[in-house]
């Protein structure tokens, strides 16, 4: 007989609780992938829709010039003729004005975004998340897709680009709070920060496949930028209504219709998991009827379905495990203002609003201020730019990693930020000194805004959604995700309005704004960190320790 591939032995030393736990970990990043794919053609289009002209306009002065010092005689180009080679621009955004309009553009989107986001998590808790997310893609994708169609048929209306910005902004607030909800109910507090920095690496592989995508057409068809990606997340969307996994305890319905039948004997039950299901176990043997539990020891090796159901600190042989789900009681959705009762909800999401306010400062105006401060051109300042975003993501992992060894995630976040701080000070001043160093603080940068940063928005607001005050009630979870990116939406918007006003007083207002940010998003934790650093814990409570508490 022949020896079983390596490969093949790996598979098969997963059961399937884990199997399900990689299903959702990749179709979530996938997901949350599409969202960020069909957010960034906006900034690939922008050069499309208000080319530089500067040339021909030169060439207009020359002939005006010209014409008006040569004989009758000569043959010059007509200036209405070259002035109609200047309409080289996408109406209405080839007026003096366009920076303003490109800029209310960003601005509807994010505003959208900050308000939808608040009401979303509300919205989410009370609706199956599969089914919600699913509408908020494929309507996602529907304006997504709009926006380019104003290239196919030809429309020049402001109002009708900003209206589809508006409306993107808010179904785009489904995405987020579903994401983090299903990541969380599936992956417990043990490695969460680890899990959730790799896992939080969708949003920089979402832009970097955005980019691609819609700079393949930006030339040529800047419509087909925005129909693309706009078909992808649709697409994801279906796949998300038929795989996504919201819960674990959704599986038990389908274990319960595949076991055995039993006769009717003694059962043993107990509260489902996070409130959701009374279960029952039925248990036949041959020789008698009943169940053959025992404690601190093992028989024999448990079945799935029992595994999955029974107490870590009870072991039961059934020889016919038979599952019943007896009733069903779902926990209430908590209000808006029960999560801001949840310890830490409101310093976290205060502190996101400035540390977005950071990094997303970063995104809207890196490539511009490389470009002024290495004098290099657009496309090396573009790509340039992207290390930033590997910064983050190494910051993000590393983040996650130290606040699972030592359980202080407000330590881990306080301590980047200070160093932070200096950093974008450095940043602002070593970038004058060639390309080199430039690199080598991007990459530095990008780690220490991005990783508090990441940080909140996932592993942070995942504990917060589970906190022990809930008592068990998971439906917490997607409002409060929603209410602390929401806040930080705010800052997200703010933050590239700020640095457009005082950049035109020089790049140095716009750094000591940042760093007036960090250190006011530093303050807002100190109250957490305070009581971590007294506290006699030294990482998170597993969920078994959570219920003895």
């Amino acid at each position: 007989m022949a020896p079983v591939p390596p490969g093949i032995r790996l598979l098969v030393s997963f059961d399937r609780d884990q199997w399900y736990r990689a299903l959702t970990f990749i179709l979530t990043f996938l997901l949350y992938t599409s969202f960020h794919l069909s957010r960034k053609p906006i900034s690939i289009v922008k050069s499309e829709l208000h080319k530089n002209c500067s040339s021909v306009s030169d060439l207009v002065t020359m002939a005006s010039g010209s014409g008006s010092g040569s004989g009758s005689g000569s043959q010059q180009p007509s200036l209405p003729s070259l002035q109609a080679d200047m309409d080289c621009s996408w109406k209405p955004f080839d007026k003096g004005n366009y920076k303003q309009l490109l800029g209310a553009m960003d601005y509807s989107f994010l505003c959208a975004y900050a308000i939808g986001m608040y009401l979303s998590g509300i919205i989410g808790e009370r609706l199956p998340i599969r089914l919600y997310l699913t509408v908020g893609m494929l309507t996602s994708g529907l304006f997504t897709c709009m926006f380019g169609l104003g290239y196919i048929y030809n429309i020049h209306n402001l109002g009708f680009y900003i209206f589809v910005q508006v409306a993107n902004g808010l179904v785009q607030t489904t995405g987020w709070p579903s994401v983090v909800t299903c990541i969380g109910n599936w992956f417990g507090k043990g490695r969460r920060g680890l899990i959730m920095g790799l896992w939080n690496s969708h949003t920089s592989v979402g832009n970097i496949l955005g980019s691609l995508i819609a700079g393949y057409w930006v030339s040529s068809n800047w419509g087909l930028s925005f129909i693309v990606p706009g078909l992808i997340i649709a697409a994801m969307g279906v796949v998300c209504f038929l795989f996504l996994i919201e819960h674990p305890n959704d599986l038990k319905s389908i274990h319960a219709q595949n076991s055995s039948p039993g006769k009717s004997v003694p059962t043993k039950s107990w509260n489902g998991v996070n409130g959701h299901t009374e279960v029952y176990l039925q248990y036949k043997d041959n020789k008698s009827q009943g169940c053959y539990c025992c404690k601190d020891s093992i028989q024999t090796r448990k079945s799935y379905d029992t595994e999955l159901l029974l107490p870590k600190d009870t072991m039961c042989v059934p020889v016919q495990p038979v599952v019943v789900v007896k009733s069903e009681s779902k926990p209430s959705a908590i209000s808006f203002m029960g999560a801001l009762r949840i310890p830490g909800v409101i310093e976290f999401s205060l502190c996101l609003l400035f540390a977005k306010l950071v990094s997303y400062t970063f995104l809207f105006w890196l490539p511009l201020y490389i470009t002024k401060a290495a004098h290099l051109d657009a496309k090396k300042a573009g790509d340039l730019s992207t290390l930033f975003d590997v910064g983050g993501i190494v910051g993000g992992i590393f983040a996650g990693v130290i606040s699972d060894k030592l359980g202080k995630r407000a330590t881990t976040c306080a301590f980047m930020l200070l160093l932070a701080a200096p950093t974008l000070y450095g940043f602002s001043m070593i970038s004058q000194f060639g390309i080199g160093p430039t690199i080598g603080m991007l990459l530095v940068c990008g780690g220490l805004v991005n990783g508090p940063y990441s940080l909140i928005t996932t592993a942070v607001s995942a504990d917060l959604g589970t906190h022990k005050s809930l008592k068990g009630n998971a439906k917490a979870l997607s409002t409060v995700t929603a209410i602390i990116d929401g806040t930080g939406s705010v800052g997200a918007a703010l933050g590239p309005l700020l640095a457009g006003l005082l950049s035109a007083g020089g790049w140095d207002q716009v750094f000591y704004m940042l760093m007036t940010a960090d250190f006011l998003a530093l303050l807002l934790l100190l109250r957490l960190v305070m009581k971590e650093l007294t506290s006699t814990k030294s990482r998170p409570l597993s969920t078994a320790e959570l219920k003895e508490h």
